[in-house]
């Protein structure tokens, strides 16, 4: 097989597995965006493409999206075993396939899943494995998955064919500590702007719909009170290296009167959520997770998009909010400055009085702030595009298949 070509020997279009996340459509977080973007420009490029998806986050009866095949399986939902159970399940699937169905190549996400790559290799199906951030060092595990995680990251330098790291700053930590080397792919964004009386499915802000009694299509920002440029945005999991509770903390000393949006959410993470909600002054809305068309429209009219994360790589939230022109308050950590280098204001995280005087600085000087709106856009069209990532990937299944 040329590593050139799309199809295999006997004409059929190359086929790729998709492992490891929860599935598309996407309604949960990075990895997701991933795989949802890549499967779909994928098919559309002519290759076959199967992703793996959980089955308490697909909807029932789904075989298809975006044009790539689903493959729902169980798994056990505890914080601790939702990951490495479906993979599992999903290894067992993908090397039990018939020829005609066979896998020429897998992508299998997060680090904790090396150790199910192996599964793959026995099916003699060539892997790719991305180890996305250094997972050891996030505050939501303890001491067992920091080691899982820790194992795990070493198990990944041996068991695949190949690795991926979303940073350059991750692929030195590869490349230092174990020798290993990784093909650096980043994330992409495509700005598709919602306007703001635009109605957005009620699927895409189920959580608020349901407290708000909508039963149709409704713009999220009226069914939230806001206003074109006069709220600021915070979009992530919630979970401690994300940071909410500071930036819900940071908020209290902020004069004036914009709303703070905060969504998101988490699983297994009640507890530290409602510690944080305790706290926040009546400004700051929590709608909780939104998605599509319902998160496009609070991209493309806030006034200013805080990212807070300090564990990870390159976060697709981070591109999307560049992407779409905001001005951005950033956690100054390595590899948010590799993504947003001169076009974020920036702040520290462990400091919460470092981010309430950025909120102030964007309030104080509106045209600094659209000047910064404009260098962010400038820079995600330059840097991040999805076309981009996916020639990456495309090169990267080509050899992995030959």
């Amino acid at each position: 097989m040329s590593p050139a070509t799309t199809r295999r020997d006997d004409g059929r279009p190359l086929h790729v597995a998709l492992v490891g996340s929860r599935g598309i459509p996407n309604r949960y977080g990075g990895y997701e965006t991933l795989m949802e973007e890549l499967a779909g420009r994928l098919v559309e490029r002519g290759w076959r493409v199967t992703v793996y998806c959980r089955s308490h986050v697909t909807p029932p009866g789904l075989s298809h999206h975006r044009g790539a095949r689903l493959v729902t399986l169980p798994t056990l939902r505890t914080k601790y075993l939702d990951t490495p159970v479906h993979t599992f399940l999903s290894g067992l699937d993908a090397g039990r396939r018939t020829r005609d169905d066979r896998f020429d190549a897998a992508l299998v996400v997060n680090s904790a899943n090396a150790l199910f790559v192996p599964l793959l290799r026995a099916a003699r199906i060539p892997a790719a494995l991305h180890v996305d951030g250094i997972e050891k060092r996030r505050a939501k595990w303890g001491a067992a998955g920091r080691a899982v995680y820790a194992v795990s990251e070493r198990l990944a330098c041996v068991v695949a064919d190949a690795l991926v790291t979303d940073a350059d700053v991750i692929r030195r930590h590869y490349e230092e500590r174990y020798g290993a080397t990784s093909h650096a792919i980043a994330y992409g964004v495509e700005p598709q702007p919602v306007a703001a009386d635009e109605p957005v499915p009620v699927a895409d802000w189920q959580a608020l719909a349901e407290r708000e009694g909508a039963t149709g299509p409704a713009p999220v920002l009226a069914t939230l009170g806001l206003e074109p440029r006069r709220y600021f945005l915070y979009v992530s999991r919630f979970e401690p290296e994300n940071n909410p509770h500071r930036v819900v903390q940071a908020y209290r000393d902020v004069g004036g009167d914009l709303p703070l949006v905060m969504v998101g959410g988490a699983p297994y993470a009640d507890r530290f959520i409602a510690s944080f909600r305790a706290e926040a002054d009546p400004r700051v809305l929590f709608p909780g997770p939104i998605y599509g068309a319902g998160y496009r429209q609070l991209l493309s009219h806030a006034t200013a998009y805080v990212h807070a994360t300090e564990v990870g790589g390159t976060h697709p939230a981070l591109v999307e909010a560049m992407g779409y022109g905001n001005c951005l308050l950033v956690n100054d950590a390595p590899e948010n400055r590799e993504v947003a280098a001169d076009a974020g204001l920036w702040f520290e995280a462990a400091r919460p009085a470092t981010l309430s005087r950025a909120f102030e600085a964007v309030l104080a000087d509106p045209e600094a702030t659209a000047a910064r709106r404009r260098a962010a856009a400038q820079r995600a069209a330059n840097l991040y595009s999805w076309p981009r990532v996916v020639d990456a990937y495309v090169r990267l299944f080509r050899e992995l298949a030959s």
